[in-house]
């Protein structure tokens, strides 16, 4: 991205206006295709996904000049503006500073700096906070006695458990009575919280009757596992022999969503192409999240197909093979690794049915069958060239499916049909609808021309500043131009209280008044702000306004000062 936007950068310092990066894919893959034929087979999609990135950097850069220009012409670039620039809009510091040297002006790049170096300062602060927040050296003094063993692959619960170590605070202790604690155990059935599958949560019971409720398991450090929760009953100490029992039910639907994560990304990859990769994933027992990446949104017939594609699948009821093997022999059968997760020597491989292979520590189901239906309910972006997919499986899914079934049958019978008509009755109602707007619309036209006829023939020196309340923003707008082409040569403005309770500005300005220099953007500014607000920058017409509707008369009056200051300046001008 960073060279694409250099070579952006610099065909725009050139002058060019035209996309730069098509002939510039065509160019690398005549050179490289015969040494890398992969680029010749992803030419389409390379030159696709370039092309967005110079398109969304121009429009950066258009953005970041807009402002550039309002702040060149007052004076200066102070490190503040020049900051907000490059890390607010993505406005490269050196492309400002270019600019401004070109017009005379220089930029505070000491404040620059100083504002760059605060940011990085908080951001290492932040980290040092979070890593100082957590007892690791508390854990270090646990994992001595050995890696967690965890046995939730084969059972929800395990009986003879130890208790290794206990944590109150973020400090060792010897036993705990009640409140919040963090257990460590010799085994567990708990699946600590690992690519991007949630921990489970149960119980941790003794036979003298304490009775701990976990609420979240996590990895302290890398294969130990920590469970945090809370005393209920009893005590606990180190050393004592403990019963850990899993939420089952819980972990059936977390199995589910996280086996229908892989399920999808096949899906994914068979409709929108192998370029597809899992960019991360949430996988908790109500529904799965899976991030991937993709150059474009996702068409509603082709998440249709992804969501047949995959109910196809679990429909098939394919056996779920999860095993552990080397990662050289992994990559031989072209399991392909998740995002974001760290393999040594021996991985577990997942093999969900006839089609996905890849690398994934989690729980999953034994069968496909046992994952329910699958159920899209939301696909969107999260970023450059990467997308967001949501869904429900199992009950989930069918809980989700009947809430809509409800809607559309409620919505029926509000309109007094049958379920499958309600397309066809919505868009009936929609042309009415339409209809009866166009009507109003002429009829607000009409009005509007005759009021305008009215405040036209009540102008004095070709100035009209009224009050007028009880219409929206576009339609004392529709006013302002109505009134200014009635006036023929003038100024008019027009504030008002909007039918919601905020405060409205409108004015026009005739065209050769505009060509004297007299311009809407600057007559209306001042009493928009009165008004808390603004408006836009338009030469003959602008509207705008604000929430201060109890500021209108005096909005008002500054309006009225503004238009005759304008006014005389034209006068001045002939």
């Amino acid at each position: 991205r960073r060279i694409i936007r250099r070579a952006v950068r610099h065909a725009f310092l050139l002058g060019g206006d035209g996309l730069v990066t098509p002939p510039l894919v065509e160019a690398t893959v005549a050179v490289m295709g015969e040494a890398y034929p992969d680029i010749v087979k992803q030419r389409e999609l390379v030159a696709r996904t370039v092309q967005r990135e110079e398109e969304r950097f121009r429009q950066t850069l258009e953005r970041g000049l807009d402002m550039l220009d309002d702040l060149l012409a007052k004076g200066d670039i102070t490190g503040d503006d020049a900051f907000f620039l490059h890390d607010t809009l993505g406005f490269p510091i050196d492309l400002t500073r270019e600019i401004a040297e070109e017009r005379a002006h220089r930029v505070d790049l000491d404040g620059f700096r100083a504002r760059m170096e605060e940011q990085r300062t908080r951001a290492v602060e932040a980290r040092r906070a979070n890593v100082a927040a957590t007892p690791t050296e508390a854990y270090r003094t646990l994992v001595d006695g050995g890696a967690t063993d965890f046995t939730g692959r084969q059972e929800y619960e395990t009986t003879g458990a130890n208790v290794l170590g206990l944590l109150v605070d973020g400090n060792r202790v010897n036993s705990a009575t009640e409140g919040d604690v963090e257990v460590v155990l010799n085994r567990t059935p708990f699946y600590a919280e690992s690519g991007g599958q949630v921990g489970d949560t149960g119980v941790i019971t003794t036979a003298n009757g304490a009775f701990v409720r976990i609420i979240d398991t996590q990895y302290g450090l890398p294969e130990l596992v920590v469970h945090i929760g809370q005393i209920e009953a009893g005590s606990i100490t180190e050393g004592d022999e403990v019963t850990a029992s899993i939420d089952g039910d819980r972990r059936d639907r977390i199995r589910r969503n996280h086996t229908a994560t892989h399920v999808l990304h096949w899906a994914l990859r068979e409709v929108l192409g192998s370029h597809v990769q899992q960019a991360g994933s949430h996988v908790a027992p109500d529904r799965l999240r899976f991030d991937f990446s993709h150059f474009e949104a996702v068409t509603p017939e082709q998440l249709d197909d992804i969501e047949a594609r995959a109910n196809a699948e679990v429909i098939s009821d394919a056996r779920v093979r999860h095993y552990e093997t080397t990662k050289d022999h992994a990559e031989s059968i072209g399991a392909i690794a998740f995002f974001g997760d760290k393999y040594g020597d021996l991985v577990r491989v997942l093999e969900a049915g006839e089609h996905s292979i890849e690398l994934c520590g989690g729980t999953h189901v034994h069968a496909l069958g046992f994952i329910g239906p699958i159920k899209i309910v939301s696909e969107g972006s999260i970023g450059a060239n990467l997308r967001r997919i949501e869904a429900f499986t199992g009950d989930g899914a069918l809980a989700y499916i009947h809430s809509e079934e409800v809607v559309l049958r409620d919505t029926a019978a509000r309109l007094s049909v049958a379920p499958a008509e309600v397309g066809d009755r919505v868009d009936k109602l929609l042309s009415e609808i339409k209809a009866l707007r166009g009507e109003l619309d002429a009829q607000r036209r009409e009005s509007a021309r005759s009021e305008a006829g009215s405040l036209a023939a009540a102008a004095v020196d070709g100035i009209v500043v009224e009050r007028r309340d009880g219409f929206s923003n576009d339609d004392l707008r529709s006013l302002a131009l109505a009134t200014r082409d009635a006036l023929g040569s003038g100024i008019v403005g027009l504030v008002g209280i909007t039918p919601d309770g905020k405060a409205a500005v409108a004015v026009a300005v005739s065209k050769d008044l505009v060509e004297r220099g007299i311009t809407a953007g600057d007559v209306a500014a001042e009493t928009a702000k009165v008004l808390g607000g603004g408006t836009g920058r338009g030469a003959d017409v602008v509207a705008g306004g604000g929430p201060n509707a109890a500021a209108i008369d005096e909005a008002r009056a500054v309006l009225v000062q503004n238009v005759k200051e304008n006014a005389a300046k034209a006068a001045g001008t002939k």
